[in-house]
């Protein structure tokens, strides 16, 4: 029986994420041009509530790995058969015929991009810092905007650096701008959660965000980022 290939795989790192992953999975299927072009991997790191059970039953690949999102996100890029890997939050969600938008960037030579982002709110505050997510510039980056690259390219860089229990998107996105010019910030926007900014404060969590930015820049390490966090985030 020959073993189904794939163009995207996405990625979807979950942790008790039974209120999110339904829609987000059916949003997927309903807006990709190509559902047989697609794979959606759902990666759990110890789910305690329905998340397996719903994503599986939504036609999601569910397997399970150490807990810790770069853990999670580097066991699901093990495992893709797509030549594209897509990185996705469980409360984020893609603009219509994202795989199409992915797939042409590729094409033209681009080996990793993002989306743009918004916030499901309407928070001035988060739609002014939304807005910075258009610059090609590695300050600008977050998880939150997705990232997409060539299966490739993730492994050449050895992938997400799971010492970096927080801030392994970033820590990568950087390494990913020192080795390549070819990264594309994709004009249509990815819509996500604003539920992290309800819950803790939005002047509080964005300015302890940018005090993590500021500490990794000045030579911080994981540990360092991972005390901040806990300490003024939680």
């Amino acid at each position: 029986m020959s073993i189904a290939t794939f163009d995207i795989s996405i990625i979807i790192p979950v942790l008790n994420e039974a209120n999110t992953i339904a829609t987000t999975i059916r949003h997927l299927k309903e807006n990709c041009l190509t559902e047989q072009l697609i794979e959606i991997l759902v990666v759990d790191g110890g789910s305690t509530d329905a998340t397996n059970q719903i994503a599986e039953d939504q036609g999601a690949r569910v397997v399970s790995s150490p807990r810790g999102r770069a853990a999670q996100m580097n066991y699901g890029a093990m495992l893709a058969k797509g030549s594209i890997l897509y990185f996705l939050h469980a409360d984020t969600i893609p603009p219509k015929h994202f795989d199409k938008s992915i797939t042409q960037a590729i094409h033209r030579g681009y080996q990793a991009g993002c989306f743009q982002m918004k916030f499901d709110s309407n928070s001035r505050f988060l739609s002014f810092f939304a807005w910075f997510s258009r610059i090609n510039s590695r300050l600008c980056r977050g998880g939150d905007q997705s990232l997409f690259i060539s299966k490739k390219l993730f492994d050449s860089l050895n992938g997400f650096n799971e010492d970096y229990r927080i801030y392994e998107d970033n820590e990568f996105i950087g390494r990913l701008y020192d080795h390549t010019t070819k990264f594309k910030i994709l004009p249509q926007q990815v819509k996500t959660s604003a539920r992290r900014y309800e819950e803790c404060g939005t002047l509080k969590l964005q300015y302890h965000y940018g005090i993590i930015h500021l500490k990794s820049r000045f030579g911080n390490g994981p540990e360092q980022l991972y005390r901040y966090y806990r300490k003024h985030i939680g």
